[in-house]
């Protein structure tokens, strides 16, 4: 069976959580920067790019159970300086991210002379505008 899930099934402490459109660009580019090898999987992995520096943006599953296990991250990612977001799915996320598994956190590394420059910035403006 499917269940589809309803604002009232979201954690309120999954915030900020993007919103459809927002979903599909996110997951979009987390797809390609899995190919292009700048894709660190898992809330371990998520906080070792954080506490190395390396990290453009944290991405997390608002469907976490339980969800206190990946809300160190957004404290980091503030201490840090670095964009972080929720979406709604960890199935959708691993997906994305090229595994059959469901993923709760994964983050988009820094690489230079990256081709995906554009769309990660595009994406970090996105993600400060839902943090206002």
């Amino acid at each position: 069976m499917f269940l589809v899930q309803t604002e009232a099934d979201v954690n309120p402490k999954a915030y900020p959580l993007a919103d459809a459109h927002l979903t599909k660009k996110l997951l979009d580019l987390v797809q390609q920067s899995c190919n292009y090898k700048q894709l660190r999987k898992g809330a371990n992995e998520a906080t070792k790019t954080l506490n190395r520096g390396i990290s453009e943006f944290i991405v997390m599953a608002a469907d976490a159970e339980p969800l206190e296990i990946i809300l160190h991250l957004p404290l980091l990612c503030e201490d840090k300086n670095v964009p972080y977001v929720f979406v709604r799915s960890k199935q959708a996320l691993g997906r994305a991210c090229g595994v059959s598994r469901p993923v709760i956190a994964c983050s988009v590394t820094i690489k230079e002379g990256s081709q995906l420059k554009q769309q990660i910035q595009s994406i970090q403006q996105s993600i400060e505008r839902l943090l206002v």
